[in-house]
Formats: structure tokens, C-alpha cells, sequence
């Protein structure tokens, strides 16, 4: 591959893993970005589990000037994301999906954050609009779009609220905050196509550069779009990705968890309570609602169960 020969000021790094139906749409958009090419660069990361393959795609890469292709044999979206932060020749890198497509001046506005907020600026995040592979159910709750990276918190650039998150489609660091604070957990993240929906290794990191005084900055004009998945849009994967995101929370902070499991108890009780009497057993977490509310309240009571099941009902009181 072509070597960037300056120090580029942002690192655009795509972490994929056999998407070679939808890399070349993100590839191109950080290719067309308003920064001159010597100031950014483009990494691909490459955790395919077929390495000759990964390697054949990677050449038709070639000809893009500022442009490098590595093929990594270590499974793991943490492990991809911190080979990109050890390869990284700027200061900055920012991360988006491989069924992601950026705006064309979305290195720049991250650039312009970092450089308006200041040097205790470490973590710069933008707005993620849908691209809806299929029409968005009704039973789609406003309050679940985050589960599909959709981030609008509206108004300008300013330092985030301690409520406001990004979401890893979007989010740039220093990379000096990632090798400093031990990089994305490798016990946290996906690992290959998408069976397990563990997460939250960015979660972990940016709250810890959050707890040292790093300051994370909501960026809107640095926008991304993401494809949401058709596979994405059933209540099958909905209910799936809350059990997930119970067990991520769980890995991520299993004393808190466990001290907070039994005050959720209550809640899944009037849950169940609210269901019809032929669904007060685990059938009322299949129970078929097109309602948005009352589905929220559904993926929330796998989410509850889920933890109270880690927690081994510690705590719980059934009188």
C-alpha cells in the first residue's frame, strides 16, 4: 500500500470484518473528504477470519494515496480498534463502521472540535442519522433507536452532559487517551459476525478517560449515516440485544450490578402483573404487541431478568 509520507492530523480508521458487499461505500466517503490528503489518513483493520481473501480485497485499495490496508489475525473488534491506535501515524483517530458513510467534511468538524474545545478535549462523538434497510417498524420505541446507533441530541457543539453518550459508528479519541488508559477492553466488544452482541468496550473506556478529566465533546456537524440492518428490525433481535446489553453492563461492573439487581425486582413483578393471566409465566416476555410503550416495557423486563439471573437473585424477597 501507498504510505501517507507527512504526519496526517486524524487517523480514519474502519474496523471490518466480511462486509466486502458495504466497505467499498464507507471507503469512499473517507476518501472524499474535505481535508487535503496529507492531513488525514484511511486505515483499514481486517479481522476476517479468511486472511488470503482479506488480503486479495485489501488490493484494490491500492491506488488510494493516503490509504492503509492491514489484515489482522487476532479476532476481536476491542483487539482491531487498539491495533489501529498502536498503527496510527496522527494524533487523532476516529472510528466508523464498515456499513457506515460519512459526511464529506466529517474529519474536519472532529478536527475543529478538538481544536475549539481544547487540550482536555479526548473524545469527540457526532450525530448518527438511519439508513433503513427496511421500513421502521411501529413497535419501534423513539427511547430504543440508540440500540441501532441512531444518536440526535440536537443543538450545538458543546461539552456532553454527563446523560449524553456517542455511539462507536462515530466517536474519535486522542490516542494517547486510548493507550494511556489501556485501550478498549478486550473482555468487552463483538468478536466475529454478529452471534454474540456483547458491547460496551467504548462505554468503558470513555467513562474512564471521563473519570481522569478527559472531556468528551457531542459534535453534531460530524455526522455519519448507518445502515440499520433489516435483520435488526424484528422484536426477536430487539429482546436479544437487551439480554446482551445486560450481560455487557454485568462484565463491565458486576459488584455494581449485583448490589443493584434485587431493586429491580419490583419492576419485573408489575411487569408480569400487567400481562393477560395466560402470560404472567416467561411467556410474557414473547407476549405480541405492536404497542411501542408497552414493548419498551418488554425488552426492559429481559433486561432486568437478565441481570437478576447474573446476580443469582441476590437479594430478591418473594414475599
Amino acid at each position: 500500500m501507498t504510505l501517507v509520507s507527512a504526519k496526517p492530523r486524524i487517523c480514519a480508521c474502519i474496523c471490518t470484518y466480511q462486509r466486502y458487499d458495504l466497505l467499498p461505500r464507507a471507503v469512499e466517503s473517507l476518501a472524499r473528504q474535505t481535508l487535503t490528503k496529507d492531513r488525514y489518513e484511511i486505515l483499514i483493520v481486517d479481522n476476517s477470519p479468511d486472511f488470503a481473501k482479506a488480503e486479495a480485497f485489501g488490493q484494490a485499495f491500492e491506488t488510494f494515496e493516503n490509504l492503509r490496508y492491514v489484515v489482522e489475525r487476532t479476532p476481536g473488534l476491542s483487539n482491531a480498534r487498539n491495533v489501529a491506535a498502536g498503527l496510527s501515524k496522527a494524533p487523532v483517530i476516529a472510528f466508523i463502521d464498515d456499513d457506515a458513510v460519512a459526511a464529506p467534511n466529517w474529519a474536519e468538524e472532529i478536527l475543529r472540535a478538538f481544536e475549539i474545545f481544547g487540550p482536555a478535549t479526548m473524545i469527540v462523538g457526532g450525530r448518527v442519522d438511519p439508513i433503513w434497510q427496511a421500513p421502521r417498524p411501529a413497535w419501534l420505541h423513539d427511547s430504543m433507536l440508540g440500540n441501532l446507533s441512531v444518536v440526535d441530541w440536537g443543538g450545538e457543539a458543546r461539552i456532553a452532559a454527563p446523560e449524553e453518550w456517542v455511539a462507536g459508528t462515530n466517536i474519535a479519541l486522542r490516542v494517547e487517551a486510548i493507550l494511556q488508559n489501556g485501550g478498549f477492553s478486550r473482555n468487552l466488544g463483538r468478536i466475529g459476525s454478529g452471534s454474540s452482541l456483547l458491547s460496551n468496550e467504548e462505554v468503558q473506556l470513555v467513562e474512564t478517560i471521563r473519570a481522569a478529566g478527559g472531556k468528551l465533546v457531542y459534535a453534531p456537524d460530524a455526522r455519519v449515516n448507518h445502515l440499520v440492518d433489516r435483520r435488526r428490525l424484528t422484536k426477536t433481535w430487539f429482546r436479544k440485544r437487551a439480554a446482551w446489553q445486560a450481560f455487557s453492563d454485568f462484565m463491565m461492573d458486576p459488584d455494581r450490578r449485583t448490589a443493584e439487581a434485587s431493586r429491580q425486582w419490583p419492576d419485573l413483578v408489575r411487569y408480569f402483573n400487567a400481562m393477560p393471566p395466560h402470560e404472567r409465566t416467561i411467556r410474557g416476555l414473547l407476549f405480541e404487541t405492536d404497542d411501542p410503550d408497552l414493548f419498551r416495557w418488554q425488552t426492559g423486563a429481559v433486561y432486568m431478568l437478565t441481570t437478576l439471573a447474573l446476580a443469582g437473585f441476590e437479594g430478591v424477597e418473594l414475599a
